[in-house]
């Protein structure tokens, strides 16, 4: 088995049917695992599903809400038998609320904290028995660019993601005697269907951050299937409670 096969391996990816959770999980079904694709939206998982398979993966959807401990433990429950084991979880169910702080309200707060961040606990919570009996596993917790900076109209959602990568370095250290490696991904500015909405909303975010981005470009959901394999793989056995940005070089550009 090379370094990056992880043929015989199960993924669950939250929020897999579409965006970065789309793009990782067509790196991980590309690389031989057979993919759970887990979200709110059924017609979209479905057609997630086909798009992987197309593939040549093996692959199935659940519906969940991530916000609700027993939607987990069911889905986890159905990905376990439908597949035979869970190597891998991807926690990428996310949203954000664009407001200045003073304008929020308890209820929105309570939304993004717990769609983002307590989400991941109950996802990776749930997984943790599927993986001590496989004898180890991977989990991918997504953070982003606003787990390292600010930025006005993100107080909820920055609180949420510099949240998970505390948490991931905590369960590194916490399961790591179980052989599972925990490690956080921090996409940049990434083209999709949450990020059209804030250059809407945002006047000048797009020239901003084109002139930002050492890469020219915004990122795509592509662009992480390889840091998906990587973290789901072999290659990364003694990588674990790291923060890795994938952003085309915009949090290292000093100006």
């Amino acid at each position: 088995m090379g370094l990056f096969d992880l043929t015989g391996r199960v993924a669950i990816v939250t929020g897999g049917n579409g965006g970065i959770g789309l793009g990782m999980a067509k790196g991980l079904a590309g690389a031989g695992a057979a993919v759970v694709v887990a979200g709110r939206n059924a017609e979209k998982s479905a057609a997630a599903v086909k798009a992987l398979q197309a593939l040549g993966a093996k692959a199935a959807s659940a519906e969940v809400d991530v916000c609700d401990e027993a939607s987990v433990a069911a889905m986890v429950e159905r990905a376990e038998k439908a597949m035979g084991r869970i190597d891998i979880l991807v926690n990428n169910a996310g949203i954000n609320i664009r407001k200045r702080p003073e304008e929020y309200v308890l209820a929105e707060w309570t939304k993004v904290i717990e769609t983002n961040l307590t989400s991941a606990f109950l996802c990776s919570h749930a997984v943790y028995p599927a993986m001590k009996r496989a004898g180890g596993g991977k989990i991918i917790n997504i953070g982003s660019m606003m787990s390292i900076f600010g930025a006005a109209f993100t107080s909820a959602y920055a609180a949420s993601k510099g949240g998970i990568v505390q948490f991931s370095k905590a369960l590194a250290t916490a399961w790591a005697v179980d052989n599972i490696q925990v490690n956080a991904v921090l996409p940049g500015w990434i083209d999709t269907d949450l990020t059209r909405a804030a250059r809407t909303q945002v006047q000048g975010l797009n020239e901003r951050v084109l002139a930002r981005t050492p890469a020219g470009r915004w990122g795509t959901p592509d662009d992480h299937a390889g840091i998906a394999v990587f973290l789901a793989s072999a290659a990364s056995d003694f990588v674990t409670g790291t923060a890795i940005p994938v952003d085309g070089g915009y949090s290292v550009q000093g100006v």
